[in-house]
Order: C-alpha cells, then structure tokens, then sequence
C-alpha cells in the first residue's frame, strides 16, 4: 500500500512542473520589449558542438527595444550572425565588427493579438497537465480504498489535492494575465 502523502507528494511535483514549463515558455513570447531569453533556442556551432548562444557571448539590454550580443571571441559574431537569420525569430541582426545587435520593431495590434492567443494556449497545454495530475492521484487513492485504505483518509487526500489543484491553476491564470498585459501594453 503505497502511503498517501506520497501521492499527495508527487502529484505536487507534477503540478510545479507544468507551472515551471510554463513560465519558460512564456519567457520564449516576445512581448513589446527586448528580452535576452527570447535567444534560448538559439544554439551556435562553437568548435564542432551547438552552444546555446549565451555559452559564447554576453547577452545585454541596452534599452526597452535593443537585444546587443558581444561575443567572447570574435571569429564568432559570423556564426552567430548566421544562426539568428537562420533562427524563427525574424530578426535582422546589426554586425559592426565588435558586436551583434538586434532592433526589436514595434509590434502591430494584429500580432499582439496572436501573441496574447499563443500565450493563452501554453496556459491552457499547463491547465490540462494540471488536471491529469490531480485525476492521477484521485485514480489512485481510489485503488489505495481496495487495497485497505480507510474511506475518511481517501476523502481527506482527495479535498488536499483539489486544494493543490486550485493553487496552481489560480498561479497559470496569474502568469497568463501577467503575461497577456505585458503584450498588450503598447
């Protein structure tokens, strides 16, 4: 019989995790100001290995719509030049000899609108992997009853899971709206 704050336990485990994925992937939606993480997926070819791009440079803001790459060898800024053009980011990068920088054009109202969508399904994608760990851990409180669990401490695991459930679900909502204002924010 497996102890029930166990899974309890790793039903939690999986609910952070989708709250984590989340905020990474949130990170990844450009907004309307210039973030070093939006260059993550970027990786480099640094003497034969893909490098993320920030194991080769250092990556700064200078201002709300400017992204400056300063790469630590110079050989480099051509192949990373090249994997920000070949990248889905659609930035045309500024090489002058000493530095890359990217300028962030505004962004219209249509594509604000496609971000704020696009962010609305990564919180709905981490709402669902919420759910199925709360349905995963009622499934099996439900199976610990047949193998001798009281039924008053199933019912009590369960109420503690759907508390579980709605404190992540209400900080998916949080980080969503948060992230819908800072797109919509011209």
């Amino acid at each position: 019989m497996i102890e029930v704050s166990k899974i309890q336990a790793d039903a939690e485990e999986l609910m952070q995790s989708a709250i984590l994925f989340l905020d990474d992937a949130l990170a990844h939606i450009r907004a309307g100001k210039a973030s070093a993480r939006i260059l993550d997926p970027i990786r480099v070819d640094y003497y034969g290995a893909p490098s993320p791009l920030a194991n080769v440079s250092t990556i700064t803001t200078p201002d709300a719509r400017t992204i400056q790459i300063q790469p630590w060898e110079k050989k480099m800024l051509g192949e990373i030049e090249r994997a920000i053009i070949n990248s889905s980011l659609g930035l045309a990068p500024n090489n002058n000899g000493e530095c890359i920088r990217l300028i962030l054009p505004p962004l219209t109202e249509e594509r604000r609108q496609q971000l704020a969508k696009q962010c609305k399904a990564e919180a709905e994608n981490a709402k669902v992997s919420v759910r199925n760990a709360r349905r995963d851990a009622i499934e099996t409180l439900k199976k610990q009853v047949k193998e001798g669990l009281p039924e008053d401490a199933q019912k009590d695991a369960e109420e503690k899971v759907q508390k579980l459930h709605d404190k992540y679900i209400k900080q998916i909502d949080e980080l969503y709206a948060k992230k819908e204002k800072e797109i919509m924010t011209v």
